[in-house]
C-alpha cells in the first residue's frame, strides 16, 4: 500500500528585513531586524507537515542551486527527517530566494524575488516510478518557468508531470502563486484534469474563471467564491476545489458538496506575520486527506495549522503539531462576524 507524500515545485530561502519605511529612490532606510526562513510551495509544505507530527513518509523533489543556501536547504530536510532522493543541485545556477523588506508600522511586504533553479525544473526531472508515496502535490504553478511553458499540443510541463503521476496511481494536488497577470487561464487550465485536489485563494479563483470574487473595496464575495469554485470543477478538477482567504475556506466537489469553514479568530497582539499561511492551512488539509479524514477534518485542521502558523513571522516556525493546533479552536474560537458581502 502507497504511504506518504511527495512535494514538489519551489524551494526558496526568504531573506526577510524588518524596515523602519518604505525609501523612494536613492534614500537610505534603516533595517531593524533581520532574519533567513524557508519559503516555497514545496519548502513550506514538507516542514509544515513535520511540524504537525506527520506519521508518515515525506519526500522533496526540486532543484537547488551549487551554493551554500541549497545546501542548508537540503541539511534542514534532513536534519527534519524529510527524504531529499529527488532534490538534486543544478551546477552554475544560485537557490532561489526572496528578499522580503518588511515596513515595521504597516506589516506591508515588498518582495525581490530571484527565480533562480526552480525556473530549470522541467519534465525530466519527475521520475514516479521511484516513489512510493500515496500523494504528490506541486506548487507553485505560475512561478516554475520551465513547467509553465504551454507546448505546441496545448499542454504545459506541469500538467504532463501531474499526468505522469495520475498514470503512477498518485492521489495528486497543487498550488498556485498569486501573480498580476493574465497568464492564469491559460497555463492553469491544462492541468486541472489532472489534479484531484485544487488549492487556490479568492485572487487566483478569480483569475483562472474571470469570475468577480473580491469587491472593490477588497471584501471576499463569498456567494462568488463558491460559483468560481463550481467553475473550476467544471473545468476539469477531479475531486475538490479547496478556496481560502484570510477569514475562512470553502471547499467543493464534483458532486455539489460545499463547505465552509471560518478561521481561528486570533487576536492581532498575538500575529507576527501571515508569510507562508496559506502553505501552512495545505499542510494540514494535506495530512488530513493522507489520513483519508472527511474534508470537513481537513479544512478545520488546515485553518488551525495557518492559524498556528502566525504566531511567528516566519513561515513554519511556529506550527504546532495537529493535536495543539486543533485546540487553538478552544482557546479563540472561531470567527463569528460576516466575512462577505
Amino acid at each position: 500500500m502507497k504511504k506518504g507524500i511527495l512535494v514538489g515545485g519551489n524551494w526558496i530561502i526568504d531573506q526577510v528585513k524588518v524596515i523602519d519605511v518604505f525609501p523612494e529612490e536613492e534614500k537610505l532606510v534603516n533595517i531593524l531586524e533581520e532574519y533567513s526562513s524557508n519559503g516555497g510551495s514545496a519548502y513550506n509544505v514538507l516542514k509544515g507537515l513535520v511540524k504537525l507530527k506527520a506519521d508518515f513518509p515525506l519526500q522533496g523533489l526540486g532543484l537547488v542551486g551549487d551554493d551554500e543556501r541549497g545546501s542548508g536547504i537540503i541539511r534542514e530536510c534532513l536534519n527534519l527527517g524529510i527524504d531529499t532522493t529527488h532534490i538534486r543541485k543544478k551546477a552554475g545556477t544560485f537557490t532561489s530566494y526572496t528578499d522580503v523588506m518588511t515596513v515595521k508600522s504597516t506589516g506591508k511586504r515588498t518582495f525581490f524575488h530571484q527565480r533562480g533553479a526552480n525556473a530549470l525544473l522541467g519534465t525530466d526531472d519527475f521520475n514516479f516510478a521511484v516513489s512510493s508515496a500515496k500523494m504528490f502535490h506541486l506548487g507553485y504553478l505560475l512561478l516554475l518557468d520551465q513547467l509553465d511553458l504551454i507546448d505546441e499540443d496545448g499542454l504545459t510541463g506541469a500538467s504532463k508531470v501531474l499526468k505522469q503521476a495520475k498514470e503512477n496511481g498518485f492521489i495528486t494536488s497543487a498550488d498556485i502563486v498569486s501573480e498580476k497577470s493574465n497568464r492564469f487561464k491559460k497555463v492553469i487550465t491544462p492541468s486541472l484534469p489532472y489534479i484531484d485536489y485544487l488549492f487556490v485563494n479568492e485572487f487566483e479563483a478569480g483569475m483562472i474563471t474571470g469570475i468577480e470574487t473580491i469587491s472593490d473595496v477588497g471584501a471576499t464575495l463569498l456567494d462568488n467564491c463558491y460559483k468560481a469554485a463550481a467553475k473550476i470543477i467544471e473545468m476539469g478538477v477531479n475531486k475538490w476545489v479547496i478556496l481560502h482567504f484570510p477569514l475562512g475556506a470553502i471547499a467543493i466537489n464534483k458532486e455539489g458538496k460545499q463547505l465552509f469553514q471560518h478561521s481561528i479568530n486570533l487576536p492581532c497582539n498575538k500575529i507576527e506575520g501571515a508569510v507562508g499561511a496559506g502553505d501552512a492551512f495545505a499542510a494540514g488539509v494535506l495530512m488530513g486527506l493522507h489520513n483519508d479524514h472527511e474534508m470537513e477534518y481537513c479544512l478545520e485542521l488546515g485553518v488551525c495549522a495557518a492559524a498556528s502558523s502566525l504566531f511567528a513571522a516566519t513561515s513554519s516556525d511556529s506550527i504546532m503539531q495537529a493535536e495543539e493546533c486543533l485546540l487553538l479552536s478552544k482557546t479563540y474560537g472561531f470567527r463569528t462576524e460576516p466575512v462577505y458581502v
